[in-house]
């Protein structure tokens, strides 16, 4: 028999609803916790620079086809070590109210509890700092940089005989610090993740940025990355990305660059550097500077970082540097888009061996 409620006890039970979180979840709903990749913005009448990024083309065969890819730095077999300069510009982001005009503002100068700064606390972090030895399965990968080490346990099976492959971040050299101030339409706060954070369209923010490279000399054999604090990148409305990369400018010589925001509460989305740490793996094995439509493999373009944002932690392993515990996402390896379990470290097809599939996360 159906029951007929009326319209006073429908109010009533809804109002229990929201008082018992309703309210949250809905708002929850809208929270997508991910990183992406902006389309390159390439032109055909830009005159090429003079300087380029060092990158390299490989591939490899799975179920009968051929894949092929271009990563940063120079093949494994060449037994060569990379270095590419990296430039970081923090930016400020300074929010106006639509109502009443408060500002609010977040500043990557912003003091940190270990009395670093921001920025301070991601030039010391692993993605610079090469003092860290990493052990993956009882094979030691290297005593560098994170990424570095990432990228060797990427290729063991060639590394291991061919030792001086690297693939570095020099400097790196902070610019001075910009500040944007998108208007309401493009920007605004929230706390998507129970604290107060700015809110900023993507495509806006995006469109801000070659006039910055252009503005500090930045060539494409140079790797610039837009620092952000607590501030999240929405695209068609939806909340939260944590970064991004992309390439402009000259079709045949295209400048790389990323972005990646700096949350300062341990447990949430983009937590200290693993934004970076995510943004700069995926640069290095898909760097956007030769096919626009990204790497070929059998599930799609090689985001090594995408698979495991959904990970508990979000995907990121703790690494204690300088007394501070930074999160460092973990990344999948070749051999998770199809490659022989022969080329990483162990066979693994993630940096820290997570139990995966050929394609089992999706890219």
């Amino acid at each position: 028999m159906r029951r007929r409620v009326s319209f006073s006890h429908l109010l009533v039970a809804l109002t229990i609803l929201s008082l018992c979180g309703l309210g949250s979840f809905a708002q929850d709903a809208s929270v997508h916790a991910r990183y992406v990749v902006m389309p390159p913005h390439l032109r055909d009448d830009v005159p090429p620079p003079a300087t380029s990024l060092q990158t390299w083309n490989g591939s490899f065969s799975y179920g009968g086809s051929n894949y092929t890819y271009n990563m940063v730095g120079t093949a494994p077999s060449t037994n060569t070590s990379t270095t590419v300069q990296v430039y970081i510009i923090p930016v400020k982001i300074v929010i106006t109210a639509r109502r009443g005009g408060t500002k609010t503002t977040f500043d990557p100068a912003h003091v940190l509890s270990n009395g670093n700064t921001v920025t301070q606390n991601t030039v010391a972090s692993p993605i610079f700092d090469a003092t860290t030895t990493y052990t993956q399965g009882g094979v030691n990968v290297g005593t560098t940089q994170y990424e570095d080490a990432f990228q060797r346990a990427n290729f063991w099976g060639t590394v291991k005989t061919d030792t001086n492959y690297h693939v570095l971040l020099g400097g790196p050299t902070v610019e001075a610090e910009q500040t944007l101030s998108p208007s309401s339409t493009y920007g605004k706060t929230g706390s998507p993740f129970g604290f107060t954070a700015g809110l900023v369209d993507i495509n806006w923010f995006d469109s801000q940025l070659p006039t910055l490279i252009n503005k500090f000399g930045i060539g494409p054999n140079a790797f610039p990355i837009f620092l952000t604090y607590d501030v999240y990148l929405t695209q068609g409305g939806q909340c939260c990305i944590g970064g991004y990369h992309s390439s402009e400018g000259s079709i045949s010589n295209p400048q790389s660059y990323a972005q990646a925001t700096y949350v300062d509460h341990p447990g949430d989305f983009a937590q200290d550097v693993s934004a970076l740490s995510h943004e700069v793996g995926e640069w290095i094995d898909d760097p956007l500077v030769v096919n626009t439509n990204g790497n070929n493999t059998p599930c799609g373009i090689l985001e090594v970082g995408d698979p495991l944002e959904g990970n508990a932690n979000y995907g990121g392993y703790h690494y204690v540097l300088h007394g501070f515990t930074y999160n460092l996402q973990d990344l999948v390896t070749l051999p998770y888009f199809g490659a022989p379990t022969s080329t990483s470290v162990n066979g693994w097809l993630s940096f820290q061996g997570e139990s995966l599939g050929v394609c089992s996360n999706g890219s």
